[in-house]
Order: C-alpha cells, then sequence, then structure tokens
C-alpha cells in the first residue's frame, strides 16, 4: 500500500501539487501534474553513481548504463526502441558520480508501457558475453571521442583529480581507459544485482497525469519487482582540509583559444550548513552567471579583455562539490592579466561584499528559473530526482525559492571569504603549443 504526501508546488500552473509515496517495495514515487500539454516525462533515478564504483572498477556504473539497453528475459531491446519511435517518444539515460537515470518522454497513454520496459530491465537485464565484450569497447570508443580528442576535457579531467585530494569525485565519470578496458560480465553482473533494486530507485512522473493513475500503474508493474536488501549506507571517503594552491597546464597544438579555470571545495545543498549552499548559488550567480554578472561585465564589457567569463557552483551532490570560475582571453590579451582581473572580482566580493540591489536581481532570476523550469516536464523531473537522489527530499525543492529570498548580502560575502580562498584552490591553464 503506498503511503501519499502532498504538498503545493509555487509553479506557472497554480493548480500543480507535488504528490511523493513509497510503493510496498521500497521505491519512492514523486508526481508532478501538469496538464497545458499532452506529454510526460518518466525517469527511474538510481542511487548509485560512479562514485560508489568499488576500486579498480572505474566506468562501472556508466557501463551499466549502457548494458541496460540490452534485452531481457521479456523485451528485445528493439521491441522497446520501437515502442518509443511509435508514438514519437524520445528516450536516453545518463551517470553522474551520484546517481544514474533513465527517461522517456512519450504521451500520456503510453505511461504504462514505459513503466513496464523499466520495471522489467531494472531485474531481467540479460547479460551476455558477447554483448557485454561488444558494449565496452562502445564505452571506450565514447571516451576517446569525448575526452581523449578534445583537449579541453583532457585538461578537465586532469584538473579534477588535481583538485580532489580523497573523494572518488577524482575518479572521471567514464573511467579511466586502463581500468575500463578490463571491465567484464562478472563486473556488470555484480554491480547490476547490488544496485538495480526498486527500494534502491525514485521514480519522477511529470507532466499531464494525475497522481492516482500513476499510483495504480506504478503499483502494477514497479510494484512487482521484489524489494532487494536494504542498501548499504553511501560512506564515502572524507576530503581533507586542503593546504596549497595547485596548478595544471595543458599544452596542445589543437588549442586555438586558451583559457584559465580555478577551482574550489565548497559544501553542497546535502552537506552544507543553513543557509550556506543558497549563498555560494547566488555567488555564483552575481560573479558569473551571465552577461549581467560581474566578471562578464568587467571584463568582456568594461575591460575587453576577454571573449567569455563566468562562474559556477555544483550544488547538487551527495558529499562536497566544487565553485569554479574560468574565462578565455581576447586575442589581444594576457591569459595572465585575465586570470589577475577575475580573481581581483572575486576577492573583492570576499571583502566588501555585493550590494543588495545586485543580490535582489540574482535572487529575481534564480527564483525564476525554477518556476520557468515548472514549464518542462524533463527540467522539473530532474530537479525532483537529483535532489532526492543526493540525500534531499520533496520538501527541500518546495522550499528552495524561500530559502534563497532569505539569504543576506552579509552570508554571500562570508562564504567568499571562507572558502573561495587563492591558496586552497586549483587551476587548469589550456595553451596552444609553442614551438621551441
Amino acid at each position: 500500500m503506498a503511503v501519499a504526501i502532498t504538498a503545493p508546488v509555487q509553479a506557472a500552473n497554480d493548480d500543480s501539487k507535488v504528490t511523493n509515496f513509497l510503493l510496498g517495495n521500497g521505491m519512492e514515487v514523486v508526481v508532478l501534474p501538469d496538464h497545458r500539454a499532452p506529454m510526460v516525462t518518466h525517469m527511474v533515478w538510481y542511487k548509485i553513481g560512479s562514485a560508489d564504483e568499488p576500486p579498480g572498477k572505474s566506468g562501472i556504473a556508466h557501463f551499466v548504463e549502457h548494458l541496460m539497453f540490452k534485452d531481457t528475459s521479456n523485451h528485445t531491446a528493439a521491441e522497446f526502441d520501437q515502442a518509443v519511435a511509435d508514438i514519437g517518444g524520445s528516450k536516453n539515460a545518463f551517470t553522474s558520480y551520484d546517481y544514474t537515470a533513465f527517461f522517456e518522454t512519450v504521451t500520456p497513454s503510453a505511461l504504462e508501457q514505459m513503466m513496464d520496459f523499466e520495471a522489467d530491465r531494472m531485474r531481467n537485464l540479460i547479460l551476455a558475453d558477447d554483448v557485454v565484450k561488444t558494449e565496452r569497447d562502445v564505452i571506450l570508443e565514447e571516451r576517446r571521442g569525448s575526452i581523449e580528442n578534445n583537449p579541453r576535457a583532457v585538461l578537465d579531467e586532469e584538473v579534477i583529480a588535481t583538485l580532489w585530494q580523497n573523494q572518488p569525485y577524482r575518479i572521471p565519470v567514464i573511467g579511466w581507459r586502463q581500468e575500463m578496458e578490463n571491465l567484464n560480465r562478472a563486473d556488470a553482473k555484480a554491480f547490476y544485482d547490488k544496485y538495480y533494486r526498486p527500494n534502491n530507485a525514485v521514480l519522477v512522473v511529470a507532466g499531464d497525469v494525475e497522481p492516482e493513475t500513476v499510483e495504480a500503474l506504478a503499483e502494477n508493474t514497479y510494484g512487482k519487482v521484489a524489494r532487494g536488501p536494504n542498501p548499504s549506507p553511501r560512506i564515502r571517503p572524507i576530503e581533507p582540509q586542503q593546504h596549497t594552491r595547485r596548478a595544471v597546464t595543458l599544452s596542445d597544438a589543437r588549442v586555438a583559444m586558451p583559457g584559465f579555470s580555478t577551482q574550489w571545495v565548497v559544501p553542497s545543498y546535502h552537506r552544507a550548513k543553513p543557509g550556506e549552499a543558497e549563498a555560494l548559488d547566488l555567488l555564483a550567480e552575481i560573479l558569473g552567471g551571465g552577461e549581467n554578472s560581474r566578471l562578464h561585465q568587467e571584463l568582456v564589457v568594461k575591460r575587453g579583455i576577454a571573449t567569455e567569463a563566468g562562474a559556477s557552483f555544483q550544488g547538487t551532490a551527495l558529499d562536497a562539490t566544487s565553485f569554479s570560475i574560468h574565462g578565455s582571453p581576447r586575442t589581444d590579451a594576457k591569459l595572465v592579466d585575465l586570470e589577475a582581473a577575475a580573481d581581483a572580482e572575486v576577492a573583492r566580493i570576499a571583502k566588501d561584499g555585493v550590494t543588495d540591489d545586485e543580490l535582489d536581481r540574482a535572487k529575481n532570476r534564480q527564483v525564476r528559473s525554477v518556476m520557468f523550469a515548472h514549464d518542462e516536464p524533463d527540467l522539473i523531473a530532474n530537479l525532483y530526482g537529483s535532489t532526492l537522489a543526493t540525500g534531499g527530499n520533496v520538501q527541500d525543492v518546495i522550499e528552495w525559492p524561500d530559502r534563497i529570498r532569505k539569504v543576506t548580502a552579509d552570508q554571500v560575502k562570508a562564504v567568499a571569504a571562507r572558502y573561495l580562498v587563492f591558496d586552497h584552490s586549483t587551476t587548469g591553464y589550456l595553451l596552444p603549443e609553442t614551438e621551441n
């Protein structure tokens, strides 16, 4: 029997309500009704990502995500593909450090069929040796195309490996090549059997649906999948306090435009003290969130030394996370001058803080972005799914705009001064190759 909790959401559709309940086998379900368009996004989030992989098996989470699109004991892979194509829908999946998600966007009448396919591959995947070997070649080629043939991606990978001294976030989601090459059927089956269970998953359904309908369909599909053993606590290595400033440099003949990025370890929403993550979010928006940000206005518009400059805060994570600034110089500007100017903007906020006006504007942009997300079923489903898969709950999402509105200028200044310390940072430099 499902236990439901219903709470209002401040969305563009005032009649929207988010409904949250558990199936008897422990699978959590979130329903986000929106009847403005006859479509629905159906997502299954597993609380397992690359940061949970066994030592020496990097890439196994992403590898199993690929294998989930193969045959099961009840359906062929082609059957699933054809069912989605026949109704003009779409489907895909992605793996992150902390979760793996599978999703379909279809018409409401196809929702039960999508649930049936997903519930089936949750436990009935066929992992034949030939399929595993072929798909391993696919992920190795994916690594070659997305990382090894892209200098910026190679640098990013090395910077992240340097930023984290103890956390498994230092290992790329796709995996290290030398370990990927040795992944086999036994590795895939052990990972699949351990983590692909209803009580380690969250179902999010957003769009033209009613909660009662979703509950009935979920009970009839996912509810029939046996509960697995209780998931083990996701205990990760703890990142030590950092004491050094580190730099990573990559020179490559394929680089036409140089650039830099500086990153710091900061708390995520799941790990931060009350108000800190919200303040970091607003700091990123004020510092480098778009054309109105300090970095863009000062470095691109006023001084004309950058082609682009920005900042970001990756707040959704199970453990600590990162805050970064980045920029690329104009052809007649020096990278060292651009970096110094960007650093000065960070230091200015840490010393002098932000104005009430720019803080209010940043709050409005942040809150509006969440309101607009309710107009896209896939965006709002992502917001809820990623939060629930990293230790949050439905109420965290609902209350986020109010928490953002309560952030003070002093809080923004405080997190800048506390966390954006250059002596505890990691900077990556992407440079054209120079002749000797």
